[in-house]
């Protein structure tokens, strides 16, 4: 009997250190409620005290509950809406919050799925006002100061083509204007919204059709251009090659007609010379070029008429036959 009420003792005395001390986690805060109401302060919920270890309160009457202290990640599903320029995309984007207020938090949502729950009214009506009130290259662009690539020949043409319009805000600015409009309608619940991001950005069907036409009409613009660029690149070099052309061929007819008029005046040096160094050598050179005459202009299928005096035939007039 006295071992038996030995253990008994044991037990009713675990039993009531069990129901006056309770140990709080290093990742956890916790709050003392009686009847169902909350008592003193939240433990361990203040980031710069660490509270974590043994504790006490009062048996029986007081319940532990225990919230999480570590940040919690929310991950609400896509949705299409549509932006500034009437394009529609499906968003997917998450956040990080944490519990500020466990007995705020507790009296108001109770449990992590009715605050993952409202999170995903606050969080995706923010989101949808904000892509509303922009336009699609606002979404796209991860910031405005990032420069996007461009050929290097358009650049140097100074084209406008391929050139995005300029933006004033981009993706990261989005996410915080996203943030700012979040965080005072959650703290109500006793919840710190800590960040909003931008996960995923998908076109709809009809976007995708719609940015493909856009693109493929560009690179015809673009196209277009360089054809030009080129056919006027190619007149210029077939005019250039014509004038050279044409100079080329002006210079060797003026070299010809010097040439040819520096061969007369020596030809007619010379035969200036040859007939004027002695009479027989005139009327010989007379007598030849006559004869040459004659080669050039008759033959057998030849017929002319001429008068009786005629100086091309004086030969046939008067022929002398030298004496032996």
């Amino acid at each position: 009997m006295k071992t038996i009420s030995i253990l008994i003792a044991i037990f009713l005395a675990i039993i009531l250190v069990s129901s006056i001390t309770f140990t709080v986690d290093q990742t956890e805060q916790v709050f003392i409620t009686e009847f169902g109401k909350p008592v003193g302060k939240p433990i361990n919920a203040d980031p710069a005290h660490n509270e974590a270890g043994l504790h006490f309160k009062k048996p029986f009457i007081q319940q532990v509950n225990r919230i999480e202290k570590r940040i919690i990640r929310w991950d609400g599903p896509a949705t299409e809406m549509t932006t500034r320029d009437k394009l529609y995309i499906s968003v997917d984007n998450f956040a990080r919050w944490r519990i500020s207020d466990p007995q705020t938090y507790y009296e108001k949502l109770r449990d992590e799925r009715s605050a993952l729950s409202r999170l995903d009214d606050i969080i995706g009506s923010e989101t949808r006002s904000v892509i509303a009130a922009h336009d699609l290259i606002e979404v796209i662009r991860s910031d405005k100061d990032r420069k996007p690539a461009r050929d290097e020949a358009l650049a140097a043409a100074n084209s406008n083509l391929g050139l995005l319009p300029p933006i004033q805000f981009g993706r990261s600015a989005l996410d915080q204007q996203i943030l700012a409009a979040a965080q005072p309608k959650v703290i109500s619940w006793g919840i710190e919204l800590l960040d909003v991001r931008f996960k995923r950005i998908n076109y709809k069907p009809g976007v995708i059709d719609k940015i493909y036409a856009r693109m493929a009409s560009e690179r015809l613009q673009i196209a277009d251009r360089f054809r030009s660029e080129g056919a006027g690149e190619a007149a210029k070099i077939l005019g250039r090659k014509e004038r050279d052309l044409l100079s080329i061929q002006s210079e060797a007819y003026r070299k010809e007609q010097e040439i040819k008029g520096k061969a007369d005046a020596e030809a007619t040096g010379i035969y200036a010379l040859a007939y004027n160094s002695s009479p027989s050598a005139a009327d010989f050179y007379q007598f030849v070029k006559t004869l040459d005459t004659y080669q050039k202009t008759l033959d057998k299928d030849t017929t002319t008429i001429f008068t009786s005096n005629s100086d091309l035939f004086r030969l046939f007039k008067h022929i002398e036959v030298p004496k032996p």
